[in-house]
């Protein structure tokens, strides 16, 4: 369910989801979770325009933890991907006759199709 308020850049439509704050007096821009309700002198913002924030030369960013959102380091996403290559056991190689486009897309029968690429494998105690 999204936010009842919008982005506050001109032309976003999308639905707010963090509020940015600006601290004059420590040249500071704060930014986290959506405010409560919408505060005169704050700024809601969308997912992709809180992700592209930049602020003056000089000014710091505090980015607050926002709820449900764990950031991922892009070493651990590529760790992760590099798991699931080795688990996963190569594909048969296919007949060297040629099917048509139809054949292909039909499954074939007693074919599992629940099957996911990634599964949750649980510890053994």
């Amino acid at each position: 369910m999204g936010s009842l308020r919008n982005c506050s850049r001109s032309a976003c439509r999308q639905s707010a989801v963090a509020t940015l704050t600006y601290v004059y007096a420590d040249s500071t821009a704060v930014l986290g979770p959506l405010a409560t309700y919408a505060e005169p002198h704050c700024y809601d913002l969308c997912d992709i325009h809180a992700e592209r924030l930049t602020v003056p030369r000089g000014w710091n960013v505090l980015r607050l933890q926002m709820p449900g959102r764990a950031r991922v380091a892009a070493d651990d996403l590529y760790a992760l991907a590099d798991a699931v290559r080795e688990s996963v056991p190569a594909p048969a190689p296919e007949p060297a006759q040629s099917r048509s486009n139809a054949e292909r897309l039909e499954a074939p029968a007693g074919a599992d199709m629940t099957r996911r690429h990634l599964r949750v494998l649980r510890e053994e105690h």
